[in-house]
């Protein structure tokens, strides 16, 4: 069926795409996102170098500054306790530029512009959190080689154990993107984006076994420390590293992964639907 669109010099005659669902167009509409969203980072680099300073100044800070006074048990040097760590914090770090990117074009207009389009609602939500999620690759990537360069190594571990956890940490980056966008669309502007996206990130990854050891922590902390999603987490990426039991801390991450996306990405379709009025 065609739809005839009268206009002042002609008719347009618009006929529907044929061959391809619903859903592959989804998909596609968000892959068109996700490039725009790469393209503005890659044509603004001091976005990759700000989130690359951070994790390289806790690297440096922790192992020439710390480390000699942190004991993390026989065997195993601090640089190559302190890495997953990091590599977890930075990948989280990474992910709440989701809700901050997504407060920003809502600010410019740049949503309602999206909404006027012949597009999937759902698509900008897709395409921005995918966007963080290569971005955070190659940050993750930059992080590797800084570690390697201060002394980390992998230890008695395999070629797919090491695939796994990186995987891994990829994956729950990917779902705290969708938290982060949840808050980007629940508050008005960028700056309390960032605010309200940073202030709960920070004591969790602090109050964590990112950087010590939980057993070195008070008995009412260990109990939260012990069971919060960062630390097994980075508890699973670990052993995936290093070598050692690997299946508890792992069931647990995924688990945390699987629950945050079931919970965070309708929020965040209903949270986007209520911003726009749509």
């Amino acid at each position: 069926m065609s739809t005839i669109i009268s206009g002042s010099a002609a008719a347009v005659v618009v006929r529907p795409v044929e061959g391809r669902s619903r859903f592959v167009w989804s998909l596609l509409d968000a892959w068109v996102v996700c490039r725009r969203n790469l393209i503005q980072t890659w044509r603004v680099p001091e976005l990759l170098v700000f989130s690359t300073i951070q994790p390289v100044m806790f690297v440096l800070l922790f192992v020439y500054v710390f480390g000699g006074a942190i004991n993390v048990g026989p065997g195993v040097d601090y640089v190559d306790f302190l890495m997953p760590g990091i590599f977890i914090q930075t990948a989280i770090f990474g992910s709440m530029v989701t809700g901050v990117g997504l407060a920003e074009d809502r600010q410019r207009g740049l949503i309602d512009r999206f909404r006027s389009l012949p597009m999937s609602r759902g698509a900008l939500l897709a395409g921005r959190t995918l966007s963080d999620l290569f971005r955070n690759v190659f940050v993750v990537a930059i992080m590797l080689l800084v570690g390697i360069a201060v002394g980390f190594r992998f230890g008695d571990t395999t070629v797919p154990a090491v695939l796994v956890g990186f995987a891994l940490m990829l994956l729950f980056s990917y779902a705290f993107a969708w938290v982060s966008a949840v808050i980007g669309l629940s508050v008005r502007n960028a700056e309390a984006a960032q605010s309200a996206g940073f202030i709960w990130v920070f004591p969790l990854t602090f109050a964590s076994s990112a950087f010590v050891p939980v057993s070195t922590m008070p008995g009412w902390l260990q109990a939260f420390a012990e069971h919060q999603p960062i630390t097994v987490t980075i508890d699973a990426t670990r052993a995936l590293f290093l070598g050692g039991p690997v299946a508890s801390a792992l069931l647990q991450s995924l688990a945390w992964c699987v629950g945050m996306l079931v919970v965070f990405v309708p929020w965040c379709i209903r949270a986007y639907r209520r911003s726009t009025g749509g």
